[in-house]
């Protein structure tokens, strides 16, 4: 179940450029159609193919054609970085986002793409690990360190779970041991790491190049 704490959900931004007026024309009787948005168009950051489709149909639809990975990120610092793994999750369509850790996490860097994607919370890595056991779903934590093998040629089970750690302190103790592969992706500045958010995307993506179709499959 998604965890839906509103507090932290900003309003959907609202750009005129984007989206499509009130609907004109016969009343269109398609149950997936919101009222409210027939009547007063639809200016969300959805593609063209949903809109004036309700979240709930929206999300059905999704469900039907979810890539066979989740991302894992922790949270005991509420990092601000998992707004956007939420986000890139949603783009790239993973079957779900975990939050190991503190429930509460801060939404506005997820730009309300957390409606649309599977969202569930760990307590603690342990009670992830025995998720992902019973799911039959190995764990690959991504973290810059010594013995982990290159995401740039590895090669990526189809159904899996990425787990990344927090901004500055990377993947906790718990959570490389438990793991069941490490991998780091190439950096060649000055600094030790990346942020996070930027780290889940080209992972993400690197699964993407290995196993989805363009056509969403």
């Amino acid at each position: 179940m998604a965890d839906r704490e509103t507090d932290l959900t900003p309003p959907e931004t609202v750009l005129d450029s984007v989206g499509v007026g009130p609907w004109t024309g016969p009343w269109p009787t398609d149950p997936r159609l919101d009222p409210e948005l027939l009547e007063h168009g639809d200016r969300r950051n959805v593609v063209d193919r949903y809109r004036y489709w309700t979240v709930e149909a929206i999300v059905a639809d999704l469900d039907t054609r979810r890539h066979p990975f989740h991302v894992a990120i922790e949270n005991w610092r509420h990092d601000l970085n998992i707004g956007t793994v939420v986000r890139t999750a949603n783009a790239f369509l993973a079957q779900g986002v975990h939050i190991v850790g503190k429930r509460r996490w801060n939404r506005r860097g997820a730009m309300v793409t957390d409606r649309y994607q599977h969202v569930r919370h760990h307590a603690e890595v342990a009670d992830l690990i025995t998720w992902a056991r019973a799911e039959g779903l190995p764990v690959l934590a991504v973290d810059n360190l010594p013995g982990a093998e290159a995401l740039e040629t590895a090669a990526l089970p189809r159904a899996c779970v990425l787990l990344f750690g927090q901004e500055g302190t990377g993947l906790s103790a718990e959570a490389r041991a438990a793991a069941d592969g490490l991998l780091s992706i190439a950096q060649f500045g000055s600094t030790r790491s990346i942020n996070a958010g930027v780290a889940a995307g080209i992972a993400m993506h690197a699964w993407i190049r290995q196993h989805a179709r363009r056509n969403g499959g």
